[in-house]
């Protein structure tokens, strides 16, 4: 096999600290993959899952704060960067802790082409415009690029995903132009990663990953009844176990650190391997993604990346939900209890990365309680409340009504903890505690009101970049206004008007946007405070090359003292 057709997809740069990194690949066949710094070099044999090759090599020992150019291998023969590359060699940059933290973050990316037609349909890829900037030395590198959901969509494919799916069955067969297995799985993120200038950005620049609900269908653990329903067709089974497994090994494994791939159940076998012949992880892959479904508190896929000014949370609140009616959390009891030890002080900024938004625009977090409210069957008239229910879940799953405010249980909980962190009860305040969010294809910063009336030390702000490529429809932009604005006080008034709909103990409001471009979104810590970017691609003749534009600019001055201890 020759070097160019030996390397599939990648290299991907994910964890990455002071002194040690990891670098993801996918390979034709078995193989033994290299990283070569200078002189220096760490191989790593490949596994196979259903019948593909990867291979995650840890690259250790290097210094801090320091960039080392890296040429990738396979079975010897370098294979990246390419010979023709029009692109700056990759490079594995080790993290400063005496500089700022710089952070890129958003969500929701589609896989269409970047041609004029895909342009037209689906807007300018800011992060492909990003990794050209950077290429061209007009964008800083971030430290860390943080995908916050819906890497691919497996539910809305592109023509030339259909096209393959085609290839090998009926799109008349269920779940016709969806993804199916893993095989499908396993080209969409090929479909998702390959264009060039991405490609090249996921090569220098560390990454980390959370799934939403497109990584595996619309409404993914939206309700008991939306599981039920699910359950009972002939192929969500399949689909689950597939995307879940693809999951693992195209975005999860990255996420950890070489620590955490020694104590990960499934990981730990390929580092215990050692024998010449590739280690098949097919079988435990597929009956981890099994058990997960039946068994959410069986594996953890929230982690914690530690930057030397702040820490990053990132939850998963897709797969760790409680959907019984009668006790609905998002997060169940373990993940909990180990998002409570993860929330702690003495850090200047504590980042809380959360697929979906925790303070949604106030109107819309109101609109989802009352719903939520109804869907349980919480309704004065036993004669009214069967069909107010039916007709509240057909609205939630309709719209999308599934965020934390529709899980009151559990956003109370976090938001005590957050304001326990705050309070400095749990160590040094923090200058601020920030939520990261994408999912609602619409950006903005929310703030907590007056936080220092309830003891605060810490500013309280959700942040949101979203989308990054999927535009919401221009009908629907009205309304989402209209729930940051408008209909704010209505909102309020109705949901006050009933007792079983528990008013938020900390009130907050929009303070800036929303903003409905395709975004990619940058946080800057400048001391005890955050500045906040978000950038757009342009593309003035609908094709070509897209540069990088400002949409808006939010400076936020963090309460906290970073760095001395409060007495």
């Amino acid at each position: 096999m020759d070097a160019p057709t030996s390397l599939v997809l990648g290299p991907m740069l994910r964890y990455a600290d002071e002194t040690t990194a990891s670098v993801w690949v996918e390979t034709a066949a078995s193989a033994e993959v290299t990283v070569r710094c200078g002189a220096r070099a760490w191989s790593a044999r490949t596994f196979r899952v259903e019948g593909h090759h990867y291979a995650l090599v840890v690259v250790d020992g290097l210094e801090p704060a320091k960039t080392c150019d890296y040429v990738l291998a396979v079975d010897g023969q370098p294979v990246w960067p390419p010979p023709d590359s029009r692109y700056p060699p990759p490079g594995i940059r080790t993290i400063d802790r005496t500089q700022p933290t710089r952070l890129a973050y958003g969500s929701c990316r589609t896989s269409v082409p970047h041609d004029r037609e895909g342009n037209e349909t689906n807007g300018v890829d800011a992060l492909r415009a990003l990794a050209l900037a950077i290429a061209a030395g007009e964008a800083e590198q971030p430290d860390l690029i943080a995908f916050l959901g819906d890497q691919v969509y497996a539910d809305l494919t592109s023509e030339a995903m259909r096209e393959w799916i085609s290839a090998r069955r009926s799109l008349d067969e269920p779940p016709g132009e969806e993804i199916k297995d893993y095989a499908e799985y396993a080209h969409l993120y090929r479909l998702a990663w390959t264009d060039p200038a991405n490609r090249w950005l996921l090569s220098t620049v560390p990454s980390c990953m959370i799934f939403d609900d497109h990584d595996i269908r619309d409404d993914w653990n939206t309700s008991w009844t939306w599981h039920e329903t699910m359950n009972r067709t002939s192929w969500w089974h399949e689909r689950l176990v597939g995307g879940l497994a693809s999951y693992w090994v195209y975005q999860h494994i990255g996420n950890l650190s070489p620590d955490q791939l020694r104590e990960d159940e499934i990981y730990r076998r390929v580092l215990s391997h050692d024998s010449d012949d590739e280690l098949d992880l097919t079988d435990a892959v597929m009956d981890l993604a099994s058990r997960v479904d039946r068994h959410p508190d069986v594996y953890r896929w929230s982690y914690v990346r530690d930057f030397g000014d702040s820490r990053l949370v990132v939850v998963d609140s897709r797969a760790a939900r409680v959907l019984e009616p009668d006790r609905r959390s998002m997060l169940d009891p373990v993940e909990m209890a180990w998002l409570d030890d993860q929330l702690v002080g003495d850090v200047d900024h504590l980042l809380i990365g959360t697929s979906l938004p925790f303070l949604l625009p106030p109107g819309l977090h109101d609109f989802e309680a009352i719903d939520e409210m109804l869907a349980t069957g919480a309704f004065s008239s036993q004669r009214l409340s069967r069909p107010v229910s039916r007709a509240a879940e057909r609205l939630r799953q309709a719209v999308d009504l599934e965020h934390w405010a529709a899980f009151n249980e559990g956003f109370a909980e976090v938001f005590e903890l957050v304001m326990a962190v705050a309070r400095g009860e749990r160590g040094r305040a923090p200058a601020t505690v920030t939520f990261l969010s994408g999912d609602v294809h619409n950006s903005y910063v929310a703030q907590v009101d007056h936080a220092e009336r309830y003891g605060a030390r810490s500013l309280i702000v959700q942040v949101v970049c979203s989308p990054i490529r999927n535009p919401m429809p221009r009908t629907l932009r009205v309304f989402m206004s209209a729930f940051a604005k408008s209909l704010v006080r209505p909102m309020r008034w109705i949901a006050s008007r009933s007792s079983r709909i528990p008013d938020p103990a900390y009130p907050w409001r929009v303070t800036d946007g929303p903003w409905f471009d395709n975004c990619i979104g940058e946080l800057m810590v400048d001391g005890p405070a955050l500045e906040l970017t978000w950038r757009r691609g342009e593309l003035p003749d609908g094709e070509g090359d897209p540069t990088l534009a400002t949409v808006a600019t939010v400076r936020l001055q963090g309460t906290g003292q970073p760095g001395i201890v409060a007495v």
